[in-house]
């Protein structure tokens, strides 16, 4: 990473797909300029919202691959390595670097849930193996372990562990974690849920990794931009919007898939890319897909 902490919106991008093992190639490029086109200042890949663990390791590697050479250092490009096989989150963090990425960030291994001791452990045994910078990412309803406070201090000893994604849901703890910036005026913090980026923003965070920025990345720069000036009132404004989204968009489905399937449809009904989902999961049928039409002519979103 060039330069640190990382400030701005790095969307978690969706996976494009149109089979079991296969890349939606032509979307893939549509949906990589889409996004950068909005002002966004880098990209996640192989995240929650990129259906990463779902994934084959083929799959991952072309991903990865592709997804940095056309990016071609025009941002940062962060790699999700979360795997419960420790051998093959180091792989594909050597696909990583090999590709040309900037970081790579994992979560804790989520089959056996760990001690917060083993996690330190875990993390002590994982970075040297790694070429990358690490990002911790916090996802415990995911993961059921969560990084806790005094696990991220002590990670901020080791300076090739850089920031944290927080997806908890927790404000309280998010604005514990800025309190730990002291310790490493470099770390970045990064807030997970979109509905909370503007609190982030206004507590001190550097910004958010919003999935919604991969079908309408400038409101998220714009959002971002308006906390980090103080502009209040813009703030409220944009917020709306995005509450408009999170409401709407990500409740069109019955489980907790829906977010993803509400992403991936609105982006193909948009002609960017193939809204297939890694099994078990599945695209949105037609009458979910015209609920998905008729927000996004609501809202004025276009590719």
């Amino acid at each position: 990473m060039k330069t640190l902490p990382l400030y701005g919106i790095v969307p978690p991008m969706i996976t494009p797909m149109c089979g079991r093992d296969k890349l939606d190639l032509p979307g893939l490029e549509r949906l990589i300029e889409h996004i950068l086109a909005g002002g966004v200042s880098g990209l996640f890949i192989l995240g929650t919202t990129g259906e990463g663990p779902s994934l084959g390791y083929r799959l991952r590697k072309e991903l990865i691959e592709r997804t940095c050479r056309q990016v071609g250092g025009r941002v940062p490009v962060l790699v999700g390595i979360t795997d419960t096989a420790f051998i093959e989150s180091v792989n594909v963090a050597r696909w990583s670097a090999d590709a040309g990425a900037d970081a790579v960030v994992v979560a804790p291994p989520y089959y056996l849930p760990e001690g917060q001791p083993e996690l330190q452990e875990y993390l002590d045994h994982l970075v040297p193996e790694l070429p990358l910078p690490l990002f911790l990412y916090n996802m415990p309803a995911l993961t059921k372990v969560s990084f806790e406070l005094e696990t991220v201090r002590r990670a901020m000893d080791n300076p090739r562990i850089i920031g944290l994604k927080d997806s908890s849901g927790n404000m309280i703890y998010f604005h514990r974690a800025v309190g730990l910036l002291k310790h490493r005026p470099d770390w970045t913090l990064l807030i997970g849920p979109e509905e909370m980026l503007a609190d982030a923003v206004f507590a001190g965070g550097h910004g958010g990794v919003s999935g919604g920025a991969n079908v309408h990345p400038r409101l998220y720069v714009e959002l971002f931009c308006a906390a980090q000036s103080g502009d209040t009132a813009r703030t409220r404004e944009l917020h709306a919007q995005v509450m408009r989204i999170s409401d709407n968009l990500y409740r069109i489905g019955r489980h907790p898939s829906a977010i993803i399937k509400g992403i991936k449809c609105a982006l193909s009904l948009l002609g960017v890319c193939d809204d297939f989902m890694a099994e078990p999961f599945h695209r949105f049928r037609e009458p979910e897909r015209q609920k998905v039409r008729e927000l996004l002519a609501e809202l004025g979103v276009t590719s």
